[in-house]
């Protein structure tokens, strides 16, 4: 309830500086992860009761908003630091909030359940605050964003994501090339095989080509892939000397549902989608008809506008709160969330997706 509340208060202001402060509404989600570690028991999946039952439920019963923002104010609001400092402040929040699940697990004698629960929790926040706003940052052009992008990706092990989903993913979202982009017929399940083998094959392929072209030794402080692998294995050694092994492992545990929620919502974002083979042999240039957007309001502000995903491949470095709604963007029927239930369980979402696609290839 508190959400809605939120909601409705923003939506009824009408001055511009109030519904900004909508984004605030994003801060719950770790809000109820550092919920679940407090208060133990039951509260442990809290972040889960949030992202996948309270947003789902608020999604349907809000209005969908296609609204724009208006081309005369695009570029000052693009240049708005407040909309900066709501990412940014993500860094904090999340390491805070390990410390706080590492030091729980270590210290506190919890059911099995409860530790089960906190590690969903955490992974959940390390997938939404961690990856999505890493994803956010990283495509900004200054050092010091794309550094907290790296920071922001580190607890899920996923650094590589940085190259992989910027050199790569942009390059060939909608093709065979592409391993983060489902299949039509493709179980979830066996996409999340596909993407991660072939994202972190995919960014050493991209990184050794880049370092080729500049003549950059294999072990150098240039080489990102093997910055990042020492980086993760820094991370794990620290958690595993000072917390002890078993948190070490429950740790990891929150890393793979961390990436694993990045990997559903590229399932559903661009499940099925295929461009077409021009005259000179190349794929078209990627349309607004190449990804899945959603415009349910709620999961729009928690995922920082991320579900507007057709903009962001039209021009990836428009920063989130100014991505547009494109009419010929094809729709999901239900938000983000909702979308990535479904998806795990196949011949749901296969009967539901699988005609529509046919119909926007077509």
């Amino acid at each position: 309830m508190l959400t809605a509340g939120f909601f409705i208060i923003f939506e009824n202001t009408n001055t511009n500086t109030m519904r900004d402060l909508k984004y605030f509404i994003a801060y719950l989600a770790p809000l109820s992860a550092f919920w679940a570690i407090y208060q133990g028991g039951i509260w442990s999946f809290s972040a889960f009761y949030l992202a996948f039952i309270l947003i789902p439920i608020f999604d349907q019963l809000f209005p969908l908003t296609s609204t724009n923002i208006d081309v005369h104010t695009e570029d000052k609001r693009s240049n708005i630091v407040f909309f900066d400092l709501l990412l940014y402040a993500n860094v904090p929040i999340l390491y805070g909030l390990l410390y706080y699940y590492f030091s729980t697990l270590q210290s506190e004698n919890l059911a099995l359940y409860e530790k089960f629960g906190l590690t969903l929790s955490t992974g959940i926040i390390i997938g939404t605050i961690g990856i999505n706003v890493g994803h956010e940052l990283g495509h900004r052009s200054k050092a010091f964003e794309q550094f907290l992008a790296k920071m922001l990706l580190l607890p899920a092990l996923y650094q590589h994501f940085f190259i992989e989903h910027n050199l790569g993913h942009h390059k060939n979202v909608a093709t065979e090339k592409d391993p983060a982009t489902s299949k039509l017929n493709e179980p979830i399940y066996f996409f999340w095989v596909r993407s991660v083998v072939g994202g972190y094959s995919n960014a050493w392929k991209l990184d050794n080509e880049q370092r080729r072209k500049l003549s950059i030794p294999f072990f150098s402080i240039h080489n990102q892939m093997l910055i990042f692998s020492l980086c993760s294995m820094a991370y794990l050694t620290f958690i595993g000397a000072w917390f002890g092994m078993e948190v070490l492992l429950w740790s990891i545990g929150a890393s793979i549902i961390g990436f694993l929620l990045l990997e559903s919502v590229n399932y559903i974002e661009h499940y099925g989608l295929k461009r077409k083979i021009v005259g000179n042999g190349k794929f078209e240039p990627v349309l607004p008809s190449h990804s899945w957007n959603s415009n349910h309001e709620i999961g729009r502000i928690f995922l920082y506008e991320l579900t507007r995903h057709a903009d962001h491949h039209y021009k990836s470095t428009r920063k989130y709160q100014v991505l547009r709604h494109f009419d010929e963007s094809p729709q999901l029927p239900f938000g983000y969330p909702a979308s990535i239930l479904l998806s795990l369980i196949p011949p749901f979402w296969f009967k539901m997706m699988n005609p529509r696609v046919k119909q926007i290839n077509n």
